[in-house]
């Protein structure tokens, strides 16, 4: 894989778990097939949305195992590596390469908050000895450390870093990363409520927790805008930001995804502890959302 194969709609995936918490594995192969099946471009496995800090090494192997599998080859699979350690994060991509991923997907590490020389240190030993390329994605809500366009611009130099996923919530700051390194990396928003707006100052794509729930209204727009209707992309949209609201804003991205395909009749399961469910009132929020985009069974 290579930048020019980093592009369109990915959906993070979420991580489906029975009442026991265990991974649902025929579950997950089915939310697998249904984001394939409606056009997506690759798949994200074990990141936020498919709550990696809770799952052990070997989940989130498995995790992307049955992924890649139920993807067969129809989309390229990214999975999430992120870790608090260098090592750890090299460990984790060898097993996403062992798992049949195409490229792993990582963030700065997280808890310690660290100095610019750390940060890239980071990712250039990683990038040095992953077997997979590698994405870098910026999350500094989550991590604590948020990578400055100046320091992403060093990044995209290093041999095996592909691309980037931004999901720090300046949009000035997109705009500068992609002047600065645009040319060199794939650049990709990770914001769904900024997906238009992203397309409009030169990002490729987005890594997504709407496309998950509705990667056909996703595709939709990233297809719309790539053939020149721009109207027409800012309408689909704007359609969505009903959802999005949800995914971004409280109560938390991950119970109102789970909740909003297991309304719409996909097997997403439970969360796993100490992440809460939604209250009534949230879930009558997300069916109202779901209702208007028609997302519902009959």
């Amino acid at each position: 894989m290579n930048k020019n194969d980093l592009k369109g709609v990915i959906p993070a995936i979420v991580t489906p778990f029975a009442e026991d918490e265990r991974v649902d594995e025929t579950a997950l192969a089915t939310i697998t097939e249904y984001v394939v099946n409606n056009g997506v471009h690759g798949i994200m496995t074990t990141g936020g949305t498919g709550e990696f800090p809770l799952l052990l090494r070997e989940e989130r192997k498995a995790v992307t195992e049955i992924v890649a599998q139920a993807a067969n080859g129809k989309a390229p699979i990214f999975a999430g590596t992120a870790a608090c350690g260098t090592r750890e994060a090299i460990m984790l991509a060898e097993d996403a390469a062992d798992a049949g991923a195409q490229a792993v997907i990582v963030t700065p590490p997280f808890y310690f908050i660290l100095p610019e020389e750390a940060l890239y240190r980071h990712f250039a030993e990683l990038a040095a000895n992953s077997p997979l390329p590698v994405v870098v994605y910026n999350n500094p809500l989550y991590t604590g450390n948020n990578l400055a366009p100046a320091l992403i611009a060093r990044l995209a130099e290093i041999d095996n870093i592909i691309g980037l996923k931004q999901s720090q919530a300046d949009l000035g700051q997109l705009v500068e990363v992609i002047r600065l390194a645009g040319d060199r990396i794939s650049i990709c928003t990770g914001i769904d409520s900024q997906f238009y707006a992203a397309l409009c100052v030169g990002a490729v794509g987005i890594f997504s927790t709407a496309a998950t729930i509705c990667p056909r209204h996703m595709v939709d727009v990233y297809e719309q805008f790539a053939d020149g209707c721009q109207a027409e992309a800012r309408t689909s949209h704007r359609r969505l930001q009903s959802l999005n609201r949800f995914l971004e804003y409280d109560p938390g991205y991950v119970s109102p995804a789970k909740e909003a395909l297991n309304m719409m009749g996909l097997p997403a399961g439970r969360v796993r502890r100490p992440v809460l469910e939604l209250t009534e009132v949230e879930r009558n929020g997300v069916r109202d959302a779901l209702r208007e985009l028609n997302l519902l069974p009959a």
